[in-house]
């Protein structure tokens, strides 16, 4: 498989069959890595049906939308990814331009199933298994399986889907910076089924290509294009529409700022079932730009530790940091730059409601992710090539220059601020991340 491309291969597509008056959804599954091979990660009895088929196909929706591509560009479909594990599974994906996330989330409650084995996957989401899903009525019973059960419930078939796309580099890093934006968001709003319905009646036509604020009035909230205290920053309000169509039926909606107001995103409460959405401030840029994990990137983690971490907390399915310490002697002050360095990895996702980072590995090679920053080739380059020269030292405060094409950039760091004369960082001041040569001198004051 070249590094351009990805080869997704399903033994079949996707299908929703009726046998014996059950609904038997069956996800073909794809990915790079498997633990263990394992021919099916779930299967069984879905306690909302109705629901999860209305956010399931609300998540096609968006994984087949975009706000900056071209038709052509939005040609390369993008399969979901599943995770199963932890009494979960969990369904993600991002519209084309990376601006926009979404995971569905069935909860330990909403189902009656069997987890065969714990795993990552890229699923086939085809055209008539979306038609099919908008069928599903409330009564129905629906079983899923994710993979293949040795059952003989399934149509026979040897056929193999085989649909080969150019390398996602945007999801890929979309995927891993989402989850760090998500563990530097915090509660602010909690609407009620009728509030949510009220808000979303707000939403401005057309594309706003300028900020909206979530405010309060009275007992009602809504968007408003004039910024006050504590209100809730949207860019791309009109990308909102996606979820729509499902706020009619949820308990609640809960929003999470991300502390820098870099994103926003709505958590859509159901019966044992959760649907997050995520939009970046620029609908233009998506997460994929931003760079907010490259940081945690630079932090030198030895191979042996990270296989340990994989190996652990696959067999455990949970991110528990106390435990990780104790099993691999780690200070537990240095767990939140391991927490951070893993989910830039692609090996941790985020749950806002439980506040802390689940085990879920990309189903990409390693190589992949770490392949797709192009800042952090700079500064290897530059470390390479004896670009970086620190002047300053002394345990508060780093001041150097990096030599750059006839120019010198000078880099100071501080307790406060981390500041750079380059372009990059004059036209950003760092809510995109750090330039790469800011990250150069880091790396290099770490090794020193």
């Amino acid at each position: 498989m070249s590094k351009e491309t990805l080869n997704y291969t399903y033994n079949r597509p996707s299908a929703l069959n009726r046998e014996s008056s059950f609904e038997n959804l069956l996800l073909s599954k794809f990915s790079e890595i498997d633990h263990q091979n394992s021919p099916c990660f779930f299967w069984g009895r879905l306690c909302n049906p109705f629901e999860l088929s209305r956010c399931l196909i609300t998540l096609s929706n968006i994984v087949q939308s975009s706000f900056n591509l071209s038709p052509f560009q939005l040609a390369n479909l993008k399969d979901p990814i599943v995770t199963a594990g932890n009494q979960q599974v969990r369904f993600e994906g991002f519209s084309h331009c990376a601006g926009v996330y979404a995971r569905v989330d069935i909860l330990e409650g909403g189902h009656e199933g069997e987890f065969m084995a714990n795993g990552t996957t890229n699923v086939d989401f085809n055209t008539p298994l979306i038609s099919e899903l908008g069928k599903i009525k409330k009564n129905d019973n629906l079983v899923l399986s994710v993979g293949q059960k040795e059952v003989g419930f399934h149509k026979d078939g040897n056929s193999v889907i085989e649909r080969k796309v150019p390398l996602p580099s945007k999801w890929i890093k979309g995927l891993t910076t989402v989850q760090h934006y998500f563990s530097e968001s915090e509660k602010a709003l909690t609407l009620s089924r009728i509030q949510a319905v009220q808000l979303f009646k707000s939403i401005p036509s057309g594309k706003i290509k300028t900020d909206y604020f979530l405010i309060k009035r009275g007992s009602k909230y809504i968007f408003s294009p004039l910024k006050s205290t504590n209100a809730v920053c949207i860019g791309g309000i009109h990308r909102l529409k996606l979820i729509q169509s499902l706020i009619p039926h949820i308990q609640s909606l809960i929003v999470y700022p991300q502390k820098e107001l870099q994103s926003a995103t709505f958590l859509l409460r159901f019966d044992q079932l959760n649907f997050t959405f995520s939009v970046s401030r620029d609908y233009w840029r998506g997460f994929s730009g931003e760079g907010a994990a490259l940081d945690a990137l630079l932090e030198d983690l030895p191979d042996g530790l990270i296989e340990a971490f994989d190996n652990y907390t696959f067999t455990n399915q949970i991110f528990n940091p106390t435990l990780l310490a104790i099993e691999e002697d780690i200070d537990l002050t240095k767990i939140e730059q391991l927490a951070s360095k893993l989910s830039a990895l692609g090996l941790l996702g985020f749950d806002l409601t439980q506040n802390g980072f689940f085990y879920r590995r990309l189903p990409f090679k390693l190589e992949r992710i770490l392949s797709l920053n192009p800042r952090l080739k700079g500064v290897e380059k530059l470390l390479k090539e004896d670009k970086v020269h620190i002047t300053k030292t002394n345990g508060e405060s780093i001041e150097a220059y990096v030599e750059g094409s006839g120019v010198k950039h000078y880099v100071t760091i501080t307790k406060e601020s981390t500041k750079c004369t380059c372009t990059w960082y004059s036209k950003n001041q760092g809510e995109r991340g750090s330039c790469k040569h800011i990250l150069a001198v880091k790396k290099k004051a770490k090794t020193n």
